[in-house]
């Protein structure tokens, strides 16, 4: 089967099969398709995404530098470990830069950026607040969209390309939160603390709540993973 572009949230389609390759390994790695520690062989690989040797090798290499595959010298690749401190240490980096990048779009940000805001987080509220299960994928999708917004304005390409690693870093954490069924999160209630001191132009107030908001999500990981582990140990 031939490889598909990935359904990432990337402003432009991929121009080559590296491209190809490294975008659809990186949905798959953040997703859970590619469990942690999974070997990465580069045959396995060919046969599952239609994509000859070199543009995988050079795909991986890629997601080496980004921390999403490890290389075992001459043993290979494979995916990156989940851990206890690897999670608190994407936290605390993405509450840092994104911080920093939200703190620049709200100082700079016009009325087109205003405007981006007010839709991203219309169409997010939409799915929150109604009734009955949500597609999941799509609140992925209206999630990325209005964390996204939220720092349109910031103009730094080094701080949105580290953004962009480390919100799939921790991407990768958060989809293990969904499987916590004693969460008495407002996660509506967050995202709207964020929103209303965005559109208030009061930075610190909007970090602060986007700070919490992430924490959250780790707290609720680093107590998913404890449990795993002790349940492992008691096996």
């Amino acid at each position: 089967m031939a490889i598909a572009p990935s359904k990432a949230s990337k402003s432009e389609s991929p121009k080559t099969l590296t491209d190809q390759a490294y975008q659809q390994l990186r949905d798959d790695i953040v997703h859970g398709h590619l469990a942690p520690n999974t070997k990465l062989r580069i045959e396995s690989l060919r046969q599952q995404y239609g994509v000859g040797a070199t543009p995988l090798r050079e795909a991986l290499s890629r997601l080496s530098a980004d921390g999403f595959v490890t290389i075992e010298g001459q043993r290979g690749f494979k995916v990156a470990d989940m851990t206890k401190d690897d999670l608190e240490d994407v936290t605390n980096l993405r509450v840092v830069l994104e911080s920093q990048a939200l703190t620049q779009s709200i100082v700079k940000g016009d009325d087109t950026w205003e405007a981006g805001v007010v839709a991203a987080f219309h169409r997010l509220s939409k799915l929150e607040e109604s009734e009955g299960d949500r597609d999941i994928n799509d609140w992925e999708k209206r999630n990325a969209d209005f964390h996204n917004a939220l720092i349109g304005a910031c103009r730094s390409k080094w701080l949105r390309r580290f953004y962009d690693t480390l919100y799939d870093q921790h991407k990768r954490y958060r989809n293990l939160a969904r499987s916590d069924t004693h969460a008495r999160r407002d996660i509506h209630a967050e995202h709207e603390a964020i929103y209303k001191a965005a559109l208030n132009r009061d930075a610190e107030a909007a970090c602060k709540a986007n700070e919490f908001h992430i924490r959250e999500t780790a707290e609720v990981v680093k107590r998913l993973m404890l449990d795993e582990w002790e349940t492992r140990e008691s096996a």
